[in-house]
């Protein structure tokens, strides 16, 4: 071993080394990468520091000049890698190493500045190394080993990609160390992808898994869980203790509810900064806390050297999570308790993780009260201040307590002041301790009475019972059995309790209105309680009618005649003679028009099912044309169109030829007009002559001058002079004659037609 390691073990206080040490300092395996996997609690640390020491100093016994990093140590957790660096750094002090440790949640502009002085050994988490590495500030063109820490608490934190990226870019050849509780198949993945001829190196204990700690199972009850952990915090008295629990609300909770109590203590757990997780472990080591409550981020590589107690508030998840817990105490040969708090629905798992983790457990109860207090005697009379010299003040002071105080007043006094300092004790239930069942004598002679009521009658023991007590004077321990049958109830009736219930019914047996009770001659049979069939009176009729024989169907059946249609009520009566249509050789009636205003639209309905549907008009029910039309130009047959209307081919305001619709398919000879009768009032103006644009005479008037020669109004403003009543052209209007538009004042100032001229104002 090298001089100035050797030296540093030795005023340390190690005489000899752990059975990982010395497997990792074997001259043979000083340049091999190594696969080591030992208990927790075994040394892993001092054992790698003491693996890379051949690596990083040869033959020499101190380090030169510090610059870029010679070797790397990753570890899962903050905690572990300060404590990873205050190991290294007594270990190496001798060797004048330079040891810089990067994490998260602290400054890394410090961290920079640190690795710009230079660095022998850096320790860091996973996160905060991949950030030093692609900002440039850790160099590792330099390193010579790289050790990981826990590699499969890292790969189960989700690191793997971190460690795959520093593994890449490290050296190819510096030596890979990986120190792990556990070998599982990741690891080995990792170790042969990043690994050359790993040497495997195992330490297997002769004696069980985790000797040094004294596993305890305590039963307790459901609401009493964490007062029992109060007790054995009590009980035992460490120096230092850790109760682990599975969430951050557990942990908050159960650190106020110890402070309340009177207990020094603080909480780890992933919501805190680091500066407060780093100050929470030193209170445990300088002893200014004695109880730490933690969640499982305490649960791996901690090292407490006064921890004696770890309790179990929360069953952890799997067997590694509990040896690591456990592994907290019993440490470097030192003794530790691990009890498991285990509440009724939690015995089982209990056991499938002491099973799953090779250990053997104590099951008992938590301490109670007395317990307690007589542990509080015997630590009293043990403790070492009844040896200490007196000195002259003290004893001054003790002739006085003596003239003043009975010996014995002064002991009891001294008692309760030693008792005061402490929590005081919390009243435990046993957790096997049940409600007595209340055994039911026998009921000896008893007297079967048959009640009118039963299954088909909704009849239930829950309202039979109190019936039985208000209306038959009963209690409920001289009634026996209750049998409820199809339609009667048998009732079990003590012997001494039969004449009050029988003074107790009618003339008739009557119990209650619609319920009768009468004496059984014997005890009905106790195989009666299936439920009989709903009624035994008459058998049901079938639902449906039995099917034919298939040969009836294999001739078709001739078809029955329809049988007459029933009469109707009267409101479908009336409604079918009002939807009933029109005879076809009969014209439907039309009502002449009221007058030359267009009728209403009708409104739309788009629910045709309750209005009648119009009848087809036949050729001879159309309406005749009036006389006043001009007939149809010769060598046209009727039904055809004709061209001489307008240039459209179509009348003013007509539709299809013969069909009485205007145009738009609207009834009328106007536009949505009423139906043409016989006779008009009105005969139908001519269609209006083409107009030859040779006649200078026929021209439009200029749009700001009227008909009347009155100007027509500014544009868009009010019309000018109305030529037959109408509108005067507007500027921009259409001009008259275009088909389908209003006929505005046209050149002549009449409208076409042979319209009569405008009326001039007096």
């Amino acid at each position: 071993m090298i001089p100035s390691l050797s030296q540093a073990l030795s005023e340390r206080g190690y005489d000899t080394l752990t059975a990982v040490q010395e497997a990792v300092t074997d001259p043979a395996l000083s340049d091999a990468d190594l696969l080591v996997s030992a208990q927790t609690g075994s040394g892993k640390t001092v054992g790698f520091g003491l693996a890379i020491g051949h690596t990083l100093l040869g033959d020499a016994d101190a380090l030169g000049p510090a610059a870029a990093p010679l070797a790397l140590i990753v570890a899962p957790t903050r905690e572990l890698a300060f404590q990873v660096t205050r190991e290294l750094s007594w270990l190496y002090a001798k060797a004048e190493a330079r040891v810089t440790s990067c994490v998260g949640g602290m400054d890394m502009r410090d961290e920079r500045r640190a690795l710009e002085r230079g660095a022998h050994i850096v320790v860091g988490t996973p996160g905060r190394l991949v950030d030093h590495i692609k900002r440039g500030s850790l160099d590792m063109t330099g390193l010579r080993a790289i050790v990981l820490d826990e590699a499969d608490e890292m790969l189960d934190l989700g690191f793997r990609e971190d460690l795959e990226f520093m593994l890449g870019e490290a050296p190819a050849d510096r030596r890979t160390l990986m120190f792990s509780a556990t070998v599982p198949p990741m690891i080995v993945t990792l170790a042969q992808h990043y690994q050359r001829d790993a040497a495997r190196v195992t330490t297997l204990s002769d004696r069980s898994q985790h000797a040094d700690i004294s596993y305890q199972a305590l039963r307790v009850a459901q609401q009493d869980a964490e007062n029992a952990i109060i007790n054995v915090l009590r009980y035992h008295e460490a120096q230092n203790a850790i109760v682990f629990a599975n969430t951050r609300a557990t942990v908050n909770r159960l650190t106020a509810r110890f402070a309340n109590r009177g207990f020094a203590v603080v909480c780890l757990s992933g919501e805190l900064s680091q500066a407060e997780r780093t100050h929470a472990l030193q209170a445990m080591r300088d002893g200014r806390a004695r109880v730490c409550v933690a969640t499982d981020v305490a649960a791996r590589g901690i090292d407490l050297p006064n921890l004696e107690l770890v309790i179990h508030a929360e069953l952890p998840s799997n067997a590694e999570g509990l040896l690591h817990r456990s592994g907290r105490t019993g440490r470097a040969g030192r003794k530790g308790i691990s009890a498991l708090i285990v509440p009724p629905k939690a015995a089982n798992r209990a056991e499938r993780l002491l099973r799953s983790a090779r250990v053997s457990a104590d099951w008992t109860t938590a301490p109670d009260a007395d317990e307690i207090l007589r542990r509080d005697e015997e630590r009293l009379l043990a403790d070492p201040v009844w040896s200490e010299e007196i000195t002259a003040v003290e004893a001054s002071f003790a002739e006085k307590l003596t003239a003043q105080h009975a010996p014995e007043a002064i002991a009891a006094a001294y008692l309760r002041l030693y008792r005061e300092r402490h929590s005081a004790p919390e009243e435990l239930v046993s957790p096997d301790t049940r409600a007595p069942v209340k055994e039911r004598a026998p009921f000896g002679p008893s007297t079967w009475f048959a009640l009118s009521v039963g299954r088909e009658d909704r009849a239930e023991a829950r309202w039979i019972l109190p019936l039985l007590c208000r209306a038959g004077g009963l209690d409920k321990d001289s009634i026996g059995a209750i049998r409820v049958q199809q339609s009667e109830t048998h009732v079990e009736l003590a012997d001494a309790a039969v004449p009050g219930f029988l003074s107790s019914l009618g003339t008739d047996g009557e119990l209650e209105k619609g319920v009768t009770a009468r004496k059984m001659d014997a005890a009905p049979d106790a195989g009666s309680r299936p439920a009989a069939p709903r009624r035994e009176s008459a058998p049901k009729p079938p639902r449906k009618p039995a099917a034919k024989p298939r040969e009836e169907f294999s001739e078709k059946p001739e078809p029955k005649a329809a049988p007459a249609p029933e009469p109707k009520a009267e409101p479908f009566a009336e409604r079918a003679e009002r939807t009933a249509p029109a005879p076809r050789d009969e014209a439907p009636k039309r009502a002449a028009p009221k007058s030359d205003r267009p009728a209403p639209k009708p409104e739309r309905s788009y629910d045709n099912r309750d209005k009648p549907r119009a009848p087809r008009k036949s050729a001879d029910a159309r309406a005749p044309r009036d006389d006043a039309r001009p007939a149809t130009p010769a060598g046209k047959a009727s039904g055809e169109r004709s061209t001489d209307a307008c240039p459209g081919g179509k009348r003013f305001g007509e539709g299809k030829p013969g069909s009485g619709r205007s145009f738009g398919g609207k009834p009328g000879g106007y536009k949505g007009g009423a139906p043409r009768s016989g006779a008009p009032e009105r005969a139908e103006r001519p269609a209006a002559p083409r107009a030859d644009a040779s006649d200078t005479s026929k021209r439009f008037v200029p749009p700001r001058q009227g008909a009347g020669g009155k100007p027509a109004g500014k544009p868009g403003g009010r019309p000018g002079a109305k030529p037959g009543g109408k509108p005067g052209a507007k500027f921009g209007a259409k001009p008259a004659g275009k088909f389908g538009a209003k006929a505005g004042a046209g050149a002549a100032g009449k409208r076409p037609g042979g319209a009569q001229p405008p009326r001039r104002k007096p």
